[in-house]
């Protein structure tokens, strides 16, 4: 086992009110509440046989993911977090997230979310605007965002997130623009600010709208830009801003290739063991889930661990290293791949040559054309 690499925990929570149209991930409508306790329980089987993997590492994060984890209530929130304590030590200053909508019910229940554990919250508004968020296929109204982030505050939470997006229908530079103004002069701490893409399996790739031309795609970024740095917001990752000391230390684990456990129909988890790296994948039906894991001894011959080929890790690590703004340093990349940094030397060198990445012999990193040109940048390692 290697203790050196950091490691996390994923929870998913598999349930949403309404599928969003442009959302490809394991989300499914018509949550039943009386799925709640045997879901809990199977996520503490599903823990109970990843033990083995991390015994005597501490978890630096916890992040409930989805679907929408704050349909569930606080006090099956709080038996999940007893339930991990009860199994793995929990660092001193472990970053706990939920992501919530911020539809009124929801945001009532954010101060019992913290009584329970959580201590960030990421709230998904997408846009403070009306019009978008119908399109958008939203639950909630730009009236409720707002009041959502002041409820969070109003709940004592020192690190709020909010989601929003750009490249929206019918969306210009203005309205881009605008989001951004509305969730700062909320004192958030943290925006993560995504480029609508049309997925597969997703209601927008069977009906897909109309989305702005890409010539107005630079001015919005540019524009956020400068605000951000106005604001004192530093772009961290591709799509993170934050407040000095406020990155999403869950986010960063992955970025810089740490391990972290998965619970949860359709999780997805990385573990290194023995100096090997391997990869996981639940079930992504809820009630296969519930019903493979609904206890222990069923559970035991269910981890599907699958080694990551060595050489392929190289291009794993760099697909995910190359999103953060700084990089990161060459050790990273040799403790989280257990190979020398000499395995990438020609692609870096051939990327100095064409101004794409840093020249810093010590360091991984993007320049900031690079930046500008990730997608291609990262397929030279591919």
């Amino acid at each position: 086992m290697n203790h050196s690499v950091p490691l996390s925990l994923y929870v998913h929570i598999p349930w949403c009110e309404r599928k969003c149209p442009y959302c490809d991930f394991n989300s499914h409508e018509n949550f039943n509440p009386t799925l709640e306790q045997p879901y809990v329980a199977a996520l503490l089987n599903d823990l109970e046989q990843q033990l083995n993997w991390v015994q005597g590492r501490e978890i630096t994060s916890i992040f409930f993911g989805g679907g929408t984890p704050s349909l569930f209530s606080p006090k099956a929130i709080a038996s999940i977090l007893d339930g991990i304590t009860h199994r793995l030590s929990l660092s001193e200053a472990c970053e706990i997230t939920l992501e919530s909508n911020p539809g009124s019910a929801e945001a009532r229940k954010y101060s019992a979310y913290k009584t329970a554990g959580i201590n960030r919250l990421s709230i998904g508004i997408q846009s403070f605007e009306d019009d978008k968020l119908e399109r958008l296929g939203r639950v909630h109204s730009a009236n409720e965002a707002i009041r959502a982030v002041d409820m969070a505050h109003e709940a004592q939470f020192k690190r709020v997130n909010v989601d929003l997006m750009y490249g929206l229908p019918h969306q210009n530079p203005d309205n881009a623009l605008s989001d951004v103004q509305v969730g700062l002069s909320l004192g958030v701490e943290h925006i993560s600010w995504y480029q609508l893409t049309i997925e597969r399996n997703t209601a927008f790739w069977s009906s897909p709208p109309k989305l702005p031309a890409e010539e107005l795609i630079e001015p919005m970024q540019s524009q956020v830009a400068r605000l951000m740095a106005e604001e004192s917001m530093t772009q961290y990752e591709v799509s993170a801003w934050s407040k000095k000391d406020q990155e999403a230390r869950h986010n960063l684990n992955y970025w810089r290739f740490g391990d972290y456990l998965a619970i949860g129909a359709g999780a997805h988890g990385k573990v290194t063991l023995s100096n090997e790296v391997f990869r996981f994948q639940r079930t992504r039906q809820p009630q296969h889930y519930i019903g493979q894991f609904s206890d222990p001894s069923a559970a035991a011959s269910s981890h599907g661990l699958k080694p990551i080929v060595s050489a392929d890790l190289p291009g794993e690590f760099m697909m995910n290293a190359l999103r953060l703004k700084d990089g990161v340093d060459n050790s990273i990349f040799e403790a989280r791949t257990g190979q020398s940094v000499e395995v990438i030397a020609a692609q870096r060198s051939a990327l100095v040559t064409l101004g794409l990445m840093d020249a810093d012999s010590t360091r991984l990193r993007a320049t900031d054309l690079g930046y500008r040109h990730l997608d291609s940048l990262i397929e030279r390692f591919i």
